[in-house]
C-alpha cells in the first residue's frame, strides 16, 4: 500500500530503490507516527471532520497499535512503503470510511516533519541525561583522584604538572560546551511542524495550536514553508550537537589509549574490559576507547553528510530528503551506545598514583623552579636563563610538588563552581 496510489504498480526495481530502508528505520519512529496521528484525529474532531463515534474508534485502535510497537510486534512488511502507510492500513481494516478518513488535511510530508521532531526531541532528552550521568562520574574521578600528579604534554613532550583531578574536571567542564550544543538543537525540535501539509498549508480550518498543545511542543512552526524548510536543516541541528559530544568523547578515549600503553602505564582498567592478542600473550588492548573514538570520529562527519545532501535544494520538497533518515537515526544510536560505554568503563578505572617518581619527568617543575626565583624577585627572562642553565649541566634537582592556587588551577579545581554551572546548562 501507498499513500500516494493512483490505481496502478510501478516497476519493481524503482520500487526497491526509492523506499531503500526506510521501513527498518520507521520502525524506530513509529510509536511518534502515532502520537501525532492521534493529535491529528483529536484535531480533526474539533473542526468538525470527524463525529464522536469516529474520533473514540480512532483513539482506541491506535492505542492498540501504540501497544503492539510497545511490545515490539509491530512490523510494516514490503507490501507497504513506510510506517504512515501501514499505520493507515491497520486503521482502515479495522474501522473502514473512518479509518480512510484520518489522512484529511495533511501530507506524509507533514507526517515524516513531526515524527523526526518528536523523536530527535525525545533523543536529545536521552543523550543529555547520558551526558549528565558521565559528567556526574567525571565529577566524582576527580574528587576521589585530585592530589595524584599526572605529567602535562605541548607537542606531545613532556611539559608541566597536571593532576587526574585536572584531567577528569577538564572532560567535565568541557561536556557543559556540549550540553549549549544540545539544548540549542532541542529548540529546534521543540517547534510543531504539523498541518503544513505538503508546505504550503491545507484549505481545511485546521487549528494547529490544538496541535502544538497536544503533542506538547513549545511553539508552532508557523509558515508552512518553514515548517517544509525545516527538513535537513532540523536533522543538521542535531547532528552538529551530536558532533560536539562525539568530540569530547573522542579526545579523551584517545587519552585514555596513550594513558594505557605500556610507555605510559598512568592508568589500567580490570582484564574483563580489555582484549587480547592472538599471538602475543601479554597484550592487553583497549578496544572499547579505540572503538569510541572511531565511531565518534565518524559521527563527526554526520553534520557534513547532512549539507550536502541538502545543500542547495530549493525549497519543497524532494525526494533526496529522505536520505537524512538513513544518517541521523543510526548516529543517535551508536552516540548512545559510546556515552553508555565510556561510563561503564570509567567506572573501573585504575589510576597510577606513582607516575612522577619516575626521573624522566623530572623537567615538569621546570616553570616551578622559574616561579620560585621571580617570586624571590629575580626577573623572569634572568630566572628562565638559571634554571635553562642547571638542566644542561645536570644541577637540576626540584622538588615535586605544586601548590597552585587560582581559580581552575591544580590545587583549586572548582568542582562546586563547574557542577553549578552544569546544573544551569542542563536547565537552560
Amino acid at each position: 500500500m501507498k499513500l500516494w496510489d493512483k490505481g496502478f504498480s510501478i516497476n519493481k526495481k524503482i520500487d526497491i530503490f526509492t523506499v531503500g530502508n526506510d521501513r527498518e528505520l520507521d520502525l524506530i519512529i513509529a510509536k511518534y507516527d502515532v502520537i501525532g496521528n492521534i493529535a491529528h484525529a483529536k484535531m480533526l474532531y474539533k473542526i468538525g471532520v470527524l463525529n464522536k463515534s469516529e474520533i473514540e474508534s480512532l483513539e482506541k485502535e491506535l492505542n492498540n497499535i501504540a501497544r503492539t510497537i510497545e511490545d515490539g510486534n509491530f512490523t510494516i512488511e514490503d507490501t507497504f512503503e513506510d510506517v504512515h502507510s501501514k499505520i493507515e492500513h491497520l486503521l482502515t481494516e479495522k474501522l473502514g470510511d473512518t479509518g480512510k478518513k484520518i489522512h484529511t488535511a495533511r501530507s506524509r510530508n507533514d507526517q515524516v516533519l513531526v515524527d523526526m521532531h518528536l523523536y530527535l526531541k525525545g533523543e536529545l532528552k536521552e543523550i543529555k541525561q547520558l551526558s549528565q550521568n558521565f559528567f556526574d562520574l567525571l565529577i566524582k574521578l576527580s574528587k576521589k583522584y585530585q592530589e595524584v600528579l599526572l605529567p602535562g604534554y605541548t607537542h606531545l613532550q613532556v611539559a608541566m604538572p597536571s593532576s587526574f583531578g585536572m584531567w577528569f574536571s577538564a572532560y567535565a567542564e568541557s561536556l557543559i560546551d556540549d550540553i549549549y550544543f544540545l539544548t540549542a538543537a532541542e529548540k529546534v525540535t521543540d517547534q510543531n511542524p504539523l498541518g503544513s501539509a505538503a508546505g504550503y498549508g491545507s484549505s481545511f480550518p485546521i487549528d494547529r495550536t490544538l496541535t502544538t498543545e497536544l503533542l506538547g511542543f513549545k511553539t508552532l512552526k508557523y509558515n508552512s514553508v518553514a515548517a517544509q524548510m525545516g527538513r535537513g536543516k532540523l536533522e543538521k541541528s542535531v547532528a552538529f550537537a551530536m558532533s560536539s559530544v562525539a568530540g569530547t568523547l573522542s579526545k579523551m578515549s584517545m587519552d585514555i589509549c596513550l594513558y594505557m600503553s605500556q610507555n605510559f602505564n598512568f592508568v589500567s582498567f580490570p582484564d574483563e574490559l580489555t582484549t587480547g592478542s592472538s599471538i602475543m600473550p601479554h597484550k592487553k588492548n583497549p578496544d572499547v576507547f579505540e572503538l569510541i573514538r572511531g565511531k565518534c570520529n565518524k559521527l563527526q562527519a554526520l553534520p557534513f553528510e547532512l549539507t550536502l545532501i541538502t545543500n542547495n535544494l530549493p525549497s519543497g520538497y524532494h525526494r533526496d530528503l529522505q536520505l537524512l533518515k538513513e544518517g541521523i537515526v543510526p548516529s543517535i544510536q551508536t552516540l548512545k551506545s559510546c556515552l553508555e560505554m565510556i561510563i561503564f568503563s570509567l567506572e573501573q578505572i585504575q589510576v597510577n598514583t606513582s607516575i612522577l617518581d619516575d626521573d624522566k619527568y623530572l623537567y615538569l617543575f621546570s616553570v616551578e623552579e622559574v616561579n620560585k626565583l621571580v617570586q624571590k624577585g629575580t626577573p623572569f627572562r634572568d630566572a628562565y636563563k638559571i634554571v635553562s642553565k642547571n638542566i644542561s649541566e645536570g644541577k637540576f634537582n626540584p622538588k615535586k610538588s605544586v601548590n597552585h592556587t587560582h581559580e581552575g588551577s591544580i590545587n583549586n579545581l572548582c568542582l562546586d563552581e563547574i557542577v553549578k554551572k552544569m546544573e544551569k546548562a542542563m536547565h537552560g
